[in-house]
């Protein structure tokens, strides 16, 4: 029983590690989804959440050095590539372009791995922040569901409130982050269209005012 358990715990753990990963490397929301799944499963006893936590946290380093790779080598000639999406690429990457202009190596939080690569970041800070990134990642979606899990279950021990606030808080900053960062971009973006747009004389002379 207890073999068929630890073998069962393994797969579970594998299956973490995949879906993060790829998830970081650039597969969409597959990544929360499992490691959601797996914190619940380990606040009933399913599996350990330390070992979800350092599980996720290296899937995502993997995963975002695989992402930052491909960017590195492909990423511009995919940018550039001909086709019904390449519009919409080219301003992927502005916005990842006009993101590490403004907030440096915190872009590593909200912009995937592929545009970290195609920017050019340097690998080492990339590696250092993208670590920081999902090691924040996984202990906000880890021990959130996992406190959630606890407490829902009727465990509410101090041990399963703090795991629960830690991860509601390192959410709740992870959040601000990336708001602040959205605010600042469509500031930016007004104040690039109101410098852009021609001043328009409609009265077919001098501007009202001015004479």
């Amino acid at each position: 029983m207890l073999g068929t358990l630890s073998w069962s715990n393994a797969w579970q753990e594998v299956l973490l590690f995949l879906a993060v990963a790829a998830s970081w490397a650039g597969v969409p929301f597959i990544g929360a989804t499992v490691a959601g799944a797996a914190a619940v499963a380990a606040s009933q006893g399913k599996l350990n959440i330390v070992v979800v936590i350092i599980v996720g946290t290296i899937a995502g380093e993997v995963g975002g050095l695989v992402g930052y790779a491909i960017g590195n080598r492909y990423g511009r000639s995919l940018v550039d590539r001909p086709g019904k999406r390449q519009e919409r690429r080219q301003r992927m990457m502005e916005k990842g372009e006009q993101a590490y202009a403004r907030w440096g190596r915190l872009a590593v939080f909200f912009t995937p791995a592929i545009i970290s690569g195609t920017a050019k970041m340097k690998h080492s800070q990339f590696a250092l922040w993208n670590f920081i990134a999902s090691f924040g990642f996984m202990l906000s979606i880890g021990l959130g569901a996992y406190g959630v899990g606890r407490v829902v279950t009727g465990h509410s021990s101090s041990a399963d409130i703090a795991a629960l606030v830690v991860g509601v808080v390192t959410g709740a900053a992870l959040i601000t982050l990336a708001v602040r960062h959205r605010r600042k971009k469509r500031h930016s973006s007004r104040g690039a269209a109101d410098t852009a747009s021609p001043q328009v004389d409609l009265g077919g002379g001098e501007a009202p005012g001015t004479a």
